[in-house]
């Protein structure tokens, strides 16, 4: 076999199964909906390794539904619902790409993102549905030409998170001044968590003092994510969560391959590294964490 077809078998090959942690921990932000495999086969590898509880985050009002649904048919899995910040550009301007797998291009304008919203919101109000996220500002892939209809989301959805007394989950991509500034300006929510943390030090000390929770994800593990560990060494511990945002951001070594709720464990332990704890308190902590910040 040529050696460029044995790389891409090696990428598509998933992960061996990690030692399982001896405290179980939850996985705060995953989306099993983009991932190979059944719902069953992924909370049950998951919960081999010590992985027993998954949020299920959504990304656009389809997402969201089956984030929804998911959550009810499985004690293990809890939901967060919205229109992730690229979402709501596309909206506005009838673009069915990207998240949206509408199929077909919609009218588009406010009225749409207003429905849209409308939706998010009744998904919101579900009992099993414990966060609204994930939310925020994306300035990589959104120009500025979107920037009026993602803040605009945003705004919104922290008004949807509070209303409905849920945890806000926040996408901050390229935008930590922006996004800080909109959560100041309309208050957030009383449980604020930065899904796959991607400030600094300095930034995390702003968050410690606004008791924002920091998720941190495969990418705490990169060789050039120095910025992460930093912030985590010095991010006040009950403030911390760890999560996959699989199928991305696999940690090292198995960078590049296909991630899962059940290589938290990988991550937990680099933590832990980057803290100077054992493993089993850090589980600990980040289990507490997480049932605090959606409320389980």
């Amino acid at each position: 076999m040529p050696s460029n077809a044995s790389d891409r078998t090696d990428k598509n090959t998933p992960p061996p199964l990690p030692a399982p942690l001896q405290v179980p921990v939850a996985d705060s932000h995953t989306h099993l909906d983009m991932q190979s495999g059944t719902v069953e086969e992924a909370l049950a590898k998951a919960a081999s390794v010590g992985v027993t509880t998954v949020v299920q985050v959504g990304c656009d009002v389809r997402g969201s539904r089956w984030a929804a649904e998911t959550a009810a048919a499985h004690d293990a899995v809890h939901a967060a619902v919205a229109l992730h910040p690229n979402e709501a550009p596309r909206i506005v301007h009838g673009d069915p790409d990207g998240w949206s797998r509408q199929g077909a291009r919609e009218p588009g304008g406010a009225a749409a993102l207003d429905e849209a919203l409308a939706e998010i919101d009744r998904l919101a109000a579900l009992p099993h549905v414990k966060g609204v996220g994930e939310t925020g500002l994306d300035h990589f892939r959104t120009g500025p030409e979107g920037k009026e209809a993602q803040e605009r989301s945003f705004r919104a959805h922290i008004e949807i998170a509070k209303r409905h007394g849920k945890a806000l989950v926040i996408h901050d991509r390229d935008a930590h001044a922006d996004v800080l500034r909109v959560l100041k300006e309309e208050g957030a929510p009383e449980r604020t968590v930065f899904h796959c943390y991607s400030g600094d030090a300095e930034m995390a000390e702003i968050c410690a003092r606004a008791g924002y929770f920091m998720s941190f994800a495969g990418n705490v593990t990169f060789k050039n994510a120095q910025n992460l560990r930093d912030a985590l060494a010095v991010a006040p511990l009950e403030l911390v969560l760890v999560e996959t945002d699989a199928p991305f951001l696999t940690p090292v070594p198995y960078r590049g391959r296909p991630n899962a709720p059940y290589l938290v464990p990988v991550t937990v332990r680099a933590m832990a590294a980057v803290r100077g704890v054992d493993e089993d308190a850090m589980a600990t902590a980040l289990a507490a964490n997480t049932a605090r910040a959606f409320a389980y």
